[in-house]
């Protein structure tokens, strides 16, 4: 009869290997998520900018144009939020932008680019009705190409997958380590080795199914960066500098996240 009884050594040398690279996994799958969130940090901070520029740089008689404008960008931040999930990227813009400017961009199939675009359209109107100068359009101009860099770092991180065969090998070998753990403590009664190996499977897979969760944070799940209550955010700040009325709530669940 052969014996399979395996020392403990080599068990305990690949869980350690495994919890390695569980480790590896779960940072790099952390700094996709946390870049995600720092670049809608970014979008918020040049969305308040953007309006700040346009409502103090632009001389009387643009006031149309410019609050045009930063209608417009309260609905770049919906639409790119819904095209980072791959949902309509025209829904719900109605409210803020024209019929026209709607129809126009529907056909796009980048629709948040083509409002940036008519952003720098609007902004060279600006300039050359001379309701800025040269120096406050090319504030105004750095202001875009900082959302469209973010706007591209963000599609980045949507279009980059991370490697499957990353999480089958891993599945693999965390199966490995439990066979060869089990045959490590053959002298142990079943009674106790079944819950001590139950209690050590757990946190592995448990650290792996974290890093997969996270690892894609624009997939419209409870761990997604709440791009809508950001974007929500952003518009309430934006009417508010405005100085309108009938100011919208932040948005608010019943559940445990917000997307």
């Amino acid at each position: 009869m052969i014996d399979l009884n395996i020392p403990i050594s080599i068990g305990t040398f690949l869980g350690t290997a495994i919890a390695l690279l569980l480790s590896f996994k779960l940072s790099q799958s952390y700094d996709r998520w946390w870049e995600a969130r720092k670049i809608w940090g970014s979008i918020v901070n040049d969305s308040r900018t953007f309006v700040i520029q346009l409502k103090w740089f632009a001389k009387k008689g643009g006031e149309d144009l410019t609050d045009a404008m930063a209608f417009r960008q309260i609905a770049w931040c919906y639409s790119l939020a819904q095209n980072l999930r791959r949902e309509s990227a025209t829904e719900n813009l109605n409210s803020f932008i024209s019929d026209q400017e709607l129809k126009l961009i529907s056909n796009r199939d980048n629709v948040p680019l083509a409002l940036l675009d008519n952003h720098s359209r609007d902004i060279s109107i600006l300039h050359n009705e001379e309701l800025i100068n040269n120096f406050q359009q090319i504030q105004i101009d750095n202001t875009v190409v900082k959302l469209c860099a973010s706007m591209g770092q963000a599609e980045r991180i949507k279009n980059t997958a991370f490697p499957k065969t990353y999480r089958v090998t891993l599945h693999l070998f965390i199966y490995i380590f439990l066979i060869t753990l089990s045959l490590s403590l053959t002298e142990i009664k079943s009674l106790i080795e079944i819950p001590i190996m139950v209690f050590i499977s757990i946190p592995f897979f448990l650290l792996e199914k974290i890093a997969s969760t996270i690892q894609d944070p624009f997939e419209n799940t409870p761990t997604d960066i709440a791009m809508t209550s950001i974007s929500r955010t952003i518009e309430i700040n934006i009417k508010q500098q405005l100085e309108l009325e009938n100011i919208p709530k932040p948005l608010t669940t019943d559940t445990f996240y917000i997307l």
